[in-house]
């Protein structure tokens, strides 16, 4: 039995998809993200970081959402999810779910908490521009690795792609959304006919329609 502390369309929404990929034996546990309850004292015996989300497997808890995935991967082995020991797309998978969270995701929240970059409050939409330029540059660099490829690796779905869709989700709102990638939207328009992302989207209460409805110009 898995325990996955969540909050809807948040880090957790990553390892959710595996939970359900793998119709694993799993139980979501709302953190109440408004009340601030992730830095309760109960929560923080957990996870220390005050953040979302954390697993709880066999009464060990885990945080950091790549670190939960690989996790949730590595007790899967034959699930496809990552490759295996030996596959040369193993150092791959590492790469870009490594980029994904450290370049991606990172750019993106200091778009969205641009506060905590800064002590002049002044200097706020200039963080937010410069925010949207790396965004569209790491974007970019995702899109060219669509190009000929129908996944992240190539043409086997793994865990970087669930990841991918979280991140692309979080950044519709950008200029230079994921849409605006002629591979990139292609791409995510396609996972929104994966059963999981479905299933999850709606568990959740998120909208697809961006990804279904856009119209590569």
């Amino acid at each position: 039995m898995f325990k996955l502390y969540y909050y809807p369309n948040n880090a957790s929404l990553a390892p959710h998809f595996l939970l359900h990929h793998l119709k694993a034996d799993y139980e979501l546990i709302l953190v109440d993200k408004k009340a601030n309850s992730q830095k309760s004292a109960e929560y923080l015996k957990l996870n220390p970081a005050g953040r979302i989300p954390t697993l709880v497997v066999d009464g060990q808890s885990i945080f950091e959402s790549p670190a939960i995935c690989m996790h949730i991967c590595e007790l899967h082995p034959q699930s496809g999810l990552m490759p295996v020991i030996g596959d040369p797309k193993r150092p791959l998978f590492f790469q870009w779910l490594a980029y994904l969270n450290n370049t991606l995701q990172a750019e993106l929240m200091v778009r969205y908490y641009p506060q905590r970059h800064t002590n002049e409050e002044s200097t706020i939409p200039n963080v937010v521009a410069a925010q949207d330029e790396r965004i569209a540059e790491a974007l970019s660099i995702i899109n060219d690795q669509l190009k000929h490829n129908k996944y992240l690796l190539g043409n086997t779905l793994s865990a970087c792609d669930y990841f991918l869709f979280m991140l692309a989700e979080w950044s519709l709102p950008i200029e230079k959304s994921p849409l605006t990638f002629k591979h990139l939207a292609a791409y995510l328009k396609r996972l929104c006919d994966n059963p999981t992302v479905k299933d999850v989207c709606e568990i959740e209460g998120m909208d697809l329609a961006p990804f279904k409805t856009y119209v590569q110009n």
